[in-house]
């Protein structure tokens, strides 16, 4: 039993020495330091994925790590060669305090150091109530100490389905612009004035009247036809010599 008991210590303390350990080149002094940091804090699973990967350029500096807990790592399956793109996903190419964190809006969309994985911010104005794609800040400001890496432990591990392109963010917005109209529909442009029969009805013809107009055309067509029947009788009186 003593032997067993024994055994099992042994085994615990490796895993923790090759946790805390680090492949870090001594030269970067910043990474160095907010390793120490994580491992103050009890952060030994992302350090020992920090340790896990290849050194990334990214994390030497001008970064900022979001950490799970130990406990959440627990509920998380990452194969070994998923653990380059989850710390990507789990860090932001810029150096930031919470602070800095607290002044961003709710709706606004942070970068990851993964190409087109993007973190929404929702910020409730309090310090336990920041989150990035609904995963919350827990342990703000862990890493301070070095001049370009900051960390921040979070709640959750941030998942590949947040994913978002750049080519689906335009698409949105193209649709979005294009559903504006949809939603306040514009004054509509005046239309010019085009008369039609139908603004202008036509009278019932009247009888009477029309009847009046065909009895006096009549008369006048008559009185033309007797005026030209007396003129042929003169001229044709006149040219025979013959007195009517």
């Amino acid at each position: 039993m003593a032997t067993y008991v024994i055994t099992l210590v042994a085994l615990l303390m490796a895993l923790f020495l090759s946790a805390t350990s680090t492949n870090i080149p001594l030269e970067e002094k910043d990474l160095r330091v907010a390793v120490e940091e994580m491992q103050k804090a009890n952060y030994f699973t992302f350090v020992m994925l920090i340790n896990m990967s290849p050194l990334d350029r990214k994390f030497l500096g001008n970064v900022t790590f979001l950490m799970p807990t130990d406990r959440m790592f627990s509920k998380a399956i990452i194969p070994q060669n998923a653990v380059s793109s989850f710390l990507h996903r789990h860090s932001i190419p810029s150096p930031l305090l919470f602070e800095h964190l607290q002044y961003i809006p709710t709706g606004s969309v942070l970068p990851s150091s993964m190409p087109e994985y993007l973190l929404n911010v929702s910020n409730g104005g309090g310090r336990r109530s920041f989150f990035l794609n609904n995963v919350r800040i827990i342990s703000p400001n862990i890493c301070t100490a070095g001049s370009s890496i900051r960390c921040h432990g979070i709640d959750g591990v941030l998942r590949q389905g947040s994913k978002i392109s750049q080519h689906t963010c335009s698409n949105s917005a193209g649709s979005v612009a294009s559903a504006s109209p949809v939603a306040s529909p514009p004054l509509p442009s005046p239309v010019p004035f085009l008369p039609s029969p139908d603004d202008f009805p036509v009278p019932a013809p009247q009888p009477s009247d029309n009847s009046h107009h065909k009895s006096g055309s009549f008369r006048f067509l008559s009185d033309r036809k007797l005026l030209k029947f007396v003129t042929t009788v003169l001229v044709v009186s006149m040219t025979t010599g013959v007195t009517v």
